[in-house]
């Protein structure tokens, strides 16, 4: 048996109302214009890893919104959370339910005596105007697989199908997805997601009744609407899908509500997990004792989503987006370099490693030389990704490019030494000011020759 060790979750800080998008009532979250479902799946990794002392060999990334069609995308989360080269990578895409595909997968794996990091990431674009607009969100969830003597919910049961039916579907090069006719698919997904539930039910033994919890997701929340009346469930039983401040994060979504079902779980709750599309795939899991003492991550799910900003406007989202044309500043944007020297400076660029000398002072980025005893070759690396830090100076640049202008250059003390110039995100300029108090987040800053460059940038502390 296997089960789940920890978990994080990461919801972005941006929120689009339905107002202004033209209908509905609530909001979906928003990735910001310098992030992607590598950078957020980076963040749900770090709060999964947070407090988890088991050492992680192999690393499944799912997502149907990567940012190389034809790249390792898990080997910068990899380097991102300072993972060791032994790491094994595999991705998982192309349908929203590989996320909770990547979960079974390491369980299985879980089983063979192995450690995995699971990170799902998705940002979810519709065309305009349109429901999977209006009703998607981006976001990203993480957990940790292993033995089960260590699981706060071990898996009790799982089932799965596969049914080729026309759904979703997104042809290479398209921008946005099409669904065909929801009533078709409902004919052919709702029986195939009754009989998957209903399966992973009979093999863990569990009786609808004795579920505490019910998540279903789907692509089309038709198809797996007549479940709890099939089942025989309670309202109580059925999980917030998380609509109204979020909206489904794709291949993410099953993960992120588990996490926040996790979040305020009790031992002996016993939680049926769902997620339909081109079939279905469905795990019973059992909350165990340990979630009293491990495993759950500093920050709720619904932590982030009470941290937010709802003024995004829909013109700037679909600027992010790449779908609204828009005027350049008026100054020509510099050549953007290209790959090659990311690999020299690998864990400074992705871990954001550092160095300390023996003296006590701390170099970002690392140094040979040390600036205040003056030695040579002192140095032992140090990680700074997860230390807080503060506004020392700042700047307002408005003349810059971005697409979220003006650029608010900062120069950051951390507290535990050392001194770094950097970009601020996820900031209202108005409201930056000397002391206040930042941490670091992985973000994508720009696609130069067809590379994506990441690095890190210092946001308000969430």
């Amino acid at each position: 048996m296997s089960g789940i060790l920890g978990y994080g979750a990461y919801v972005p800080y941006y929120r689009l109302t339905r107002q202004a998008m033209g209908s509905g009532r609530g909001e979906r979250a928003v990735a910001s214009y310098d992030e992607d479902a590598v950078s957020m799946a980076v963040e749900a990794g770090r709060e999964a890893c947070s407090n988890n002392e088991n050492a992680i060999d192999t690393l499944i990334f799912a997502t149907t919104s990567a940012p190389y069609a034809e790249k390792l995308n898990s080997a910068a989360i990899t380097a991102a959370l300072d993972l060791p080269a032994s790491v094994r990578s595999m991705e998982l895409g192309g349908n929203s339910r590989m996320g909770l595909a990547g979960l079974l997968l390491a369980a299985d794996l879980g089983v063979a005596g192995k450690t995995s990091l699971v990170c799902a990431g998705d940002v979810v674009v519709g065309g305009p105007g349109g429901a999977r607009e209006r009703d998607s969100g981006d976001g990203a969830v993480a957990f940790i697989t292993g033995s089960e003597d260590q699981a706060i919910a071990r898996v009790l049961g799982q089932a799965s199908s596969t049914t080729e039916v026309l759904d979703v579907w997104r042809l290479p090069g398209d921008q946005f997805a099409r669904q065909w006719e929801e009533r078709f698919g409902v004919e052919v997904l709702a029986p195939v997601s009754l009989d998957t539930a209903q399966r992973a039910l009979t093999a863990a033994g569990v009786a609808p009744d004795q579920l505490t919890s019910v998540i279903l997701d789907a692509t089309n929340k038709r198809d797996v609407a007549g479940i709890p009346k099939a089942l025989g469930l309670e309202s109580g039983q059925v999980a917030d899908m998380l609509a109204d401040n979020l909206g489904r994060c794709g291949a993410a979504h099953a993960g992120l509500v588990l996490a926040n079902v996790l979040d305020t779980a009790q031992p002996g709750d016993k939680i049926l997990v769902l997620s339909t599309a081109d079939g279905c795939d469905a795990v019973v899991l059992e909350v165990t004792d340990n979630i009293k003492s491990s495993g759950r991550p500093k920050r709720t799910v619904q932590h982030w989503l009470a941290s937010s900003n709802n003024e995004l406007a829909y013109n700037s989202y679909l600027k992010w987006r790449g779908i609204l044309p828009f005027e350049p500043p008026r100054r020509p944007d510099p050549d953007r370099p290209s790959g090659p020297i990311m690999k020299r400076h690998e864990r400074w660029k992705y871990a954001f490693c550092g160095s300390r000398c023996e003296c006590g002072q701390a170099h970002l980025p690392p140094q040979r030389a040390c600036v205040k005893c003056r030695s040579i070759d002192k140095m032992k690396e140090e990680r700074f990704a997860d230390e807080p830090c503060k506004v020392t100076t700042f700047t307002l640049d408005h003349l810059a490019y971005s697409l979220q202008p003006p650029v608010i250059s900062s120069v950051v003390d951390f507290d535990v030494g050392g001194r770094l110039a950097c970009e601020l995100t996820d900031a209202d300029p108005g409201e930056v000011k000397i002391g206040n108090r930042l941490e670091m987040t992985f973000r994508r800053f720009y696609t130069g020759q067809g590379v994506h460059n990441y690095f890190w940038k210092a946001r308000p502390q969430r």
